[in-house]
């Protein structure tokens, strides 16, 4: 089975404010696994470049202004997820920035129903608990230590190895590739308790006697 981890990077949080695409990253995954193959672009997104958004993922207006446009990308790009289903941190985020340049671009968007979003596992997983993808990968003690910024394709690793968590597939030493065999359920550990004791002490077994000679036609005494 082939999935796509998809992530985005925007020049703010309104697809339908003037906000704009200016990263997709992809990340290709068969049977819930990392194959090792990706496709990630930057993108012209034609406009200035907020300074908050700037601080989140390091992309300047200066950067991204030789970059191509989304409507040059966006035929690699579709052609990379084809009719795969898309793993998605916040699925609606992203697509509605997604429909919006596939918009724009006169093309069909990208239905709900293809999106696997993470943060809807977590939140039926651990209701009430944290669901950003740094308090998860906090939860799974996954190393983010290569995620000084957000970046699309950085984000995207973590965000494969997060969902085999959320699935209960992750394996020991997740090497990225297919090859690993058969997804694994960790089987959580018990404390070794030692069996107890069954036979009875002396003062049981007198005290017994005394209660077997206080009835009448007692099994115990026929056996």
């Amino acid at each position: 089975m082939r999935e796509i981890v998809l992530d985005t990077e925007t020049t703010g949080l309104r697809a339908d404010g003037g906000d704009r695409l200016v990263e997709i990253a992809c990340l290709e995954l068969v049977n819930h696994l990392p194959t090792g193959e990706h496709w990630q672009a930057y993108i012209n997104p034609e406009r200035d470049m907020p300074p908050e958004a700037e601080r989140i993922h390091g992309l300047s207006a200066a950067f991204l202004s030789d970059k191509p446009r989304f409507a040059e990308v966006a035929g690699p790009f579709l052609d990379f997820i084809g009719d795969s289903p898309l793993v998605i941190h916040n699925a609606g985020f992203d697509l509605a920035f997604l429909n919006m340049e596939m918009g724009l671009c006169n093309l069909e968007p990208l239905p709900p129903h293809r999106a696997v979003d993470t943060v809807q596992l977590a939140r039926r997983l651990y209701p009430g608990s944290p669901a950003s993808l740094d308090a998860l990968c906090r939860r799974f003690a996954i190393d983010t230590t290569e995620r000084s910024l957000h970046g699309g394709l950085v984000d995207a690793r973590l965000l494969a190895e997060v969902y085999l968590e959320l699935i209960g597939g992750r394996q020991p030493g997740l090497g990225l590739a297919a090859k690993a065999g058969k997804r694994v359920t960790p089987v959580a550990e018990r404390p070794v308790r030692p069996a107890r004791p069954h036979q009875p002490t002396a003062a049981e077994e007198a005290a017994h006697a005394v209660f077997v000679a206080r009835l009448e036609n007692s099994l115990w005494e026929k056996g």
